[in-house]
């Protein structure tokens, strides 16, 4: 799944966006590109969740 956040703007972000991925999922997969606002997540958890955690984590999350 690929999903566009524009407030991940930094090493930082990353961080704390793939914290809250990890809390739905442990064993998800995640490549955060910062610059780019990009994050891509292999995860079993079906995609509203995974959008849900990260708008309460304050990165709203949009389909790339």
């Amino acid at each position: 799944m690929q999903f566009q956040i524009e407030n991940m703007t930094c090493g930082g972000c990353a961080k704390s966006v793939t914290a809250a991925i990890r809390s739905v999922d442990k064993d998800a997969e995640i490549s955060a590109d910062p610059p780019n606002r990009m994050l891509e997540v292999k995860s079993r958890a079906p995609r509203a969740e995974l959008e849900a955690v990260l708008q309460e984590a304050g990165y709203p999350a949009r389909d790339a």
